[in-house]
């Protein structure tokens, strides 16, 4: 079972993951995997931030000269703004003098955010103990750990990539001091039929993406193939016919028919809300006081949707992943591989 687990918060010290279930002997490359984390920082209306941090893979265990050993991956992004809270976010009682960000305690929570929700479900009464793991600044771990899994599906000739196909106009919210959402989609070309299963709810393969993708902060809506729009239409137009050869002419089932891969292309799409964070804050109440006032104004993006077309590809690529683990095993790379082999010697499947 590929599993990844993670910690760290937004302004701590570092953020880190532990990844297990890879085969050995699976070839990693740090440019492409640093490459993955930088295209999470671009894009239109991205905060000052992204130039702060240059994120980079630090690896800790588990990777040999560059190739993995079979046993847990464990590795670290840095946190280089950690250098500007560390009273604020010292993990012991800081010492001396309050310096730096973070000394005040955060009581006016921001609409649209966990602040609220997740300060009153733990008892804090620092919202900031809440905010800083509810960040989407982890989802450079979702990232990396979406680039290993990459280089799994490649070795079976899988390719995931992910894009914008709608977003609201940045520099007319930067200009109102506002905030824009959109939607982005992910595509996955030669996953094989058979990933995921019709078995139990929890193993079907559109159900788990749809998990994965609605774990991305931010995201309200997901779809697979034309999704939505298959609501209004009737049996006899919604569904992929088959002809000779299992070949169809139409993907609205986005490559997933009763929880299981069909072997044409898998398509997903997200819809992301416009980030809760805004420079025009909106009206909040004082958890210390009761009072009415403005909701807390941290430093925010204008739009974070091209970087969740990267997030997204790597929670897919993550989940294609694991379910491909699941179906064809092997202690190593090349068992895992061979499986794969083995299976499409037995199915009436082309490669699209």
């Amino acid at each position: 079972m590929l599993r990844l687990t993670s910690a760290g918060e937004s302004h701590g010290p570092a953020l880190v993951g532990i990844l297990t279930g890879l085969p050995a002997g699976l070839a990693l490359d740090r440019d492409a995997i640093d490459a993955d984390l930088g295209r999470r920082q671009q894009g239109y209306g991205r905060s000052p931030r992204q130039q702060i941090e240059q994120d980079r893979l630090e690896v800790l265990a588990g990777l040999r000269h560059g190739l993995t050993l079979g046993t847990p991956l464990a590795f670290l992004v840095q946190n280089r703004d950690h250098k500007n809270w560390q009273w604020g976010m010292s993990p012991w009682p800081p010492q001396g003098e309050p310096e730096g960000k973070g000394t005040k305690p955060v009581t006016l929570p921001r609409p649209g955010h966990a602040d609220l929700a997740g300060t009153l479900k733990f008892g804090h009464d620092d919202v900031r103990n809440t905010l800083e793991r509810a960040s989407a600044r982890q989802t450079a771990i979702t990232v990396a750990a979406g680039a290993v899994a990459k280089a799994l599906l490649a070795e079976i000739g899988v390719e995931v990539a992910g894009s914008v196909v709608e977003m609201g106009d940045v520099d007319e919210a930067k200009a109102d001091r506002d905030t824009v959402g959109g939607v982005v989609e992910v595509r996955a070309v030669g996953a094989p039929p058979g990933l995921g299963s019709y078995a139990t709810k929890e193993e079907r393969l559109d159900a788990r993406l749809a998990a994965a993708l609605m774990g991305i902060q931010a995201v309200k809506g997901v779809e697979i193939g034309e999704g939505f729009g298959l609501a209004g239409l009737r049996g006899s137009e919604a569904h992929d016919e088959i002809f000779p050869g299992l070949r169809r002419e139409t993907n609205r089932a986005g490559g997933i028919e009763g929880g299981v891969s069909n072997g044409e292309e898998i398509v997903v799409r997200a819809a992301m809300k416009p980030l809760p964070t805004l420079m025009r804050p909106l009206r909040s109440v004082d958890l210390e006081s009761g009072e009415p006032g403005e909701a807390l104004v941290e430093r925010s993006d204008t739009a974070a949707v091209e970087a969740l077309s990267v997030v997204a590809e790597a929670s897919v690529a993550f989940e294609l992943a694991r379910a491909a683990r699941e179906k064809f095993g092997g202690d190593g790379v090349g068992d895992f591989v061979a499986a794969y082999r083995a299976y499409l010697d037995r199915i009436p499947w082309q490669r699209p």
